[in-house]
């Protein structure tokens, strides 16, 4: 069976991710999306709020698992017994710091990551944008899956 660990904060997922985890159901038998916990970092969402927004808009995907995690991603997959990292790609910054992590990760485990290029229409959606979108009013709901509302 091949899993891949799709990882991040998805505050709030975006149709990057979606269109990302989407192409990866048909490469994998099953994708689990990990949300990762960080307790320097600042959220705009709850951690409860994140997980449902994943899971409602997957719920009809029996191949798509949402968890959460704390520590290395590769520790995650080792007890996961997952072979893959899945990672979406929207410009060649990403790749550059990507790269490293990838071979980071694959210096110190025998996991692959597996770069999906992220769709024309979706290439300039990041979470921050939709975070500062909300911030100041905007509508924010064609940047996001349905379940992303407020």
């Amino acid at each position: 069976m091949k899993k891949a660990i799709f990882p991040g904060s998805f505050d709030p997922i975006t149709n990057g991710h979606f269109d990302i985890i989407e192409r990866g159901i048909s490469l994998f038998d099953e994708v689990i999306i990990a949300i990762g916990i960080n307790a320097e970092k600042k959220y705009m969402f709850s951690l409860e709020d994140r997980k449902r927004f994943i899971e409602e808009a997957f719920k009809d995907e029996p191949k798509v698992r949402v968890i959460t995690y704390e520590g290395l991603t590769i520790d995650l997959c080792r007890k996961e017994k997952a072979e893959f990292i899945l990672r979406g790609l929207r410009n060649p910054a990403d790749f550059e710091f990507e790269k490293a992590i990838a071979h980071t990760n694959r210096r110190l485990s025998k996991i692959e990551t597996v770069f999906l290029l992220t769709a024309a229409k979706t290439s300039y959606i990041s979470s921050s944008i939709v975070r500062d979108v909300l911030r100041n009013g905007g509508d924010y709901t064609v940047l996001v899956p349905d379940s992303v509302r407020i």
